[in-house]
């Protein structure tokens, strides 16, 4: 089994949850988007941590779970021409898209 990165509720980062619907027909199109754009583009930016890319059992949603060290880093990826590319691009495929920034209240992990 493979071992995803840890959710860690001591480090104050801005932890990006970003809900997209789809036509079910298209979910592996906006999956591919985000893989595409986060490796060309939103890791390279200053304050990345990490993306995640989940998808709906019956095809109607994708999760964007992504970390930034500050939310002024995540801030200035929005900002950023060629980041806006690719949220433009995402946003042509899904027909709503709900960006939500959070803090880790909690984290429960198993022992």
């Amino acid at each position: 089994m493979a071992v995803t990165a840890g959710i860690d509720s001591s480090r104050p980062v801005a932890t990006l949850i970003n809900v997209f619907t789809v036509p079910p027909e298209r979910q592996r199109e906006l999956l591919a988007l985000l893989a595409r754009a986060t490796e060309t583009t939103m890791k390279h930016r200053p304050g990345f941590l990490c993306a995640d890319f989940h998808a709906s059992r019956d095809g109607r949603r994708v999760i964007n779970y992504a970390q930034w060290e500050t939310e002024d880093h995540y801030r200035a990826m929005r900002a950023d021409p060629e980041a806006q590319v690719h949220m433009d691009e995402a946003a042509t495929i899904a027909t709503d898209v709900q960006p939500r920034l959070f803090t880790v209240a909690s984290h429960h992990p198993r022992p």
